[in-house]
């Protein structure tokens, strides 16, 4: 590896063009199905869908590239990826049905699960000193996709619903083109797998840290509840704010990227604070209650102000995530936190097939296929879902204990075993 400040840059376009381009449809893509299924009730069904294939082609992909790439290398998995999101956008813009806006989205899942190989690649090119440095950075770039693409896809949207995949493909070939010229391979040969196993194929291997930690098997409930809800203001946001509010996608693209940046704002500027003042289990349990006051807001939005105000207290809604995994991760040696967070991302990805399906059937009944026309019923759904995922989560973390320093004492309840891990400071 001779140039890894190259391949370094390289991921981290590449991640930032991955992410902006999940952002760029959300503003655009609801509109453009509606027009493809005839209906707003049939494109409602029709994007819960899509977003369930999706997340499909993530949970069984991303174990697949990553095992790919341990064997036959990192460049030519990521290279290939960037031609696959190009073509795809690339389709996406062309679709003359709904059923190709189909074969984009399985392509967009199968070359998306690259974020698993650039993880692999940071790793690889990466000194003990600045690993952690360099996933921050990472980081960092997930958190500004989030922010420009939104804003871009509703930008871009309004000289065309498919004007944004057009910037979006460009953007993935250039990068591709990019890549092939200066992207040095992190995996030398002599580091490459021999062969690929079927345990290193099944996508459903990670979900068996569950069973190994008591506190992250307690905890399975609250995630899936808490995925569910999160899932329902991806789906049906744009949905919501066109039929009830009027919004054009300039101005959803424009308040999502508000989200994005007051989230940025909440995690990095709030979250030790909050922890040093009210301690990591008070933090996540004010913070899933945040979330669930965002939804009751949202479901009786009838303005531009009120939409606004419920975007901050989602965004004070995020004190919740980094907290939990700070403590999770404390309960696991570290040699087992890649297996865990990777069993939470499965669990996640499972609650993607469903939650998008979910959420989108209940807003095409309560506007459409029921007597009783309420567009917000959805986000009730979302909120019954966080409050449920809070009296859970609240009901595992009562009997977890916080001893001094770096000793920690997960004790599970009724007639189950106690559980005890014990770090050293130095991890």
């Amino acid at each position: 590896m001779q140039r890894p400040q190259a391949g370094l840059f390289f991921i981290l376009l590449t991640a930032l063009i991955d992410v902006m381009g999940i952002g760029i449809i959300i503003p655009i893509l609801p509109q453009l199905v509606e027009e493809l299924a005839g209906s707003p009730t049939a494109g409602a069904r029709s994007i819960g869908w899509l977003m369930a294939l999706y997340a499909v082609m993530q949970f069984i992909f991303s174990p697949l590239l990553g095992s790919l790439s341990d064997r036959y290398g990192r460049r030519p998995i990521l290279l290939l990826s960037m031609l696959g999101m190009g073509l795809n956008y690339l389709l996406l813009y062309a679709a003359p049905s709904l059923a190709w806006l189909f074969v984009g989205r399985i392509i967009a899942g199968v070359t998306g699960a690259s974020l698993t190989v650039a993880n692999a690649y940071i790793a690889d090119i990466s000194t003990p000193e600045n690993l952690s440095k360099n996933f921050g950075r990472l980081g960092a770039v997930f958190g500004l996709g989030f922010v420009l693409g939104p804003a871009l896809g509703g930008l871009l949207g309004d000289y065309g619903l498919r004007i944004p995949f057009l910037f979006a493909a460009f953007c993935s070939l250039l990068n591709m083109l990019y890549g092939y010229f200066v992207l040095p391979e992190s995996l030398t040969p002599d580091r490459r797998g021999v062969r690929l196993g079927r345990r290193d194929l099944n996508p459903f291997t990670p979900l068996a840290a569950f069973g190994q930690y008591p506190i992250i098997r307690s905890l399975s409930g609250a995630f899936v509840l808490l995925g569910l809800s999160n899932q329902v203001m991806f789906a049906i946001w744009v949905l919501y704010t066109e039929q009830v509010l009027g919004w054009t996608t300039k101005q959803n693209g424009v308040a999502l990227a508000v989200y994005g940046l007051l989230s940025a704002v909440v995690q990095a500027g709030l979250i030790s604070r909050s922890i040093k003042l009210l301690g990591e289990k008070k933090t996540i349990i004010v913070g899933l209650l945040f979330a669930a006051a965002e939804f009751v807001m949202l479901s009786v939005a009838r303005s531009s102000t009120t939409l606004y105000l419920s975007l901050l207290v989602g965004a004070l809604g995020g004190l919740a995530g980094p907290a939990l995994q700070g403590l999770i991760s404390r309960q696991v040696p570290n040699s087992e936190q890649g297996r865990v967070q990777g069993a939470i991302a499965s669990l996640n990805s499972l609650v993607g097939v469903v939650g998008p399906v979910i959420a989108t059937t209940i807003y095409a009944y309560f506007n459409g296929g029921s007597a009783w026309h309420f567009p917000g019923a959805a986000f009730i759904w979302g909120a019954l879902c966080a409050l449920a995922g809070t009296v859970m989560a609240a009901s595992v973390l009562r009997h977890f204990s916080q001893a001094p320093a770096t000793h920690q004492v997960y004790v599970e309840p009724t007639h189950l075993r106690q559980t005890e891990v014990t770090q050293t400071k130095d991890g």
